[in-house]
């Protein structure tokens, strides 16, 4: 898809028309990593995967649009920013669920089990953004490759040619976080 990095390079160069450009050209890749994500998410989850398209795109490409500065360093890139913003957004509607008025005790997620593009509970949810955070501190490409796998719903080969490395690789880094990430949720959960 060189389109699309072109079109990002017009984006960060300011071309007003650019914005408009890109959707058609990312939309239906976009629509299937969020169909993916909700398929995961509760049967009486109020976000539709249309609307958790368009809020990561507005968030990407409005709010880019509007000055900020984001720049993307091609397509992978701008996946790994979708992923990002779809990660951001559903953690946010788990946090306002999570709110003493609603109730809401933290649970183990068990990450061994965990497989690509699905989803704990609410609750669980935030303690795996929380110890996401952290590894994001120490080891980023980590980072990168758990929220393309786990919140975009890619393969570990397809999360590796994003990130420009090898498959072999991915996979080592992928056992890495599952163990770095059960560990964190662990201690962040002494009662279960």
């Amino acid at each position: 898809m060189p389109d699309v990095t072109h079109i990002l390079n017009a984006i960060e160069d300011g071309d007003p028309s650019a914005a408009e450009q890109l959707l058609p050209l990312v939309y239906d890749e976009l629509r299937k990593l969020a169909t993916a994500r909700m398929a995961q998410e509760a049967p009486d989850h109020t976000l539709q995967a249309t609307a958790l398209v368009h809020e990561a795109y507005l968030r990407l490409v409005g709010t880019n649009h509007s000055g900020n500065g984001q720049c993307w360093d091609g397509r992978g890139h701008f996946f790994a920013a979708a992923a990002e913003a779809m990660r951001r957004i559903l953690v946010n509607l788990a946090l306002r669920k999570r709110t003493l008025k609603r109730g809401g005790n933290r649970k183990r997620v068990d990450l061994n089990d965990a497989n690509a593009a699905t989803t704990p509970p609410d609750d669980d949810l935030i303690a795996l953004d929380e110890a996401l955070d952290k590894l994001a501190e120490i080891e980023s490409r980590t980072a990168e490759l758990v929220k393309l796998r786990y919140f975009a719903g890619f393969t570990n080969k397809q999360a590796a040619e994003l990130l420009g490395i090898s498959p072999r690789q991915a996979d080592s880094l992928w056992a890495f976080a599952k163990v770095w990430l059960h560990e964190r949720i662990a201690d962040s959960n002494p009662s279960d």
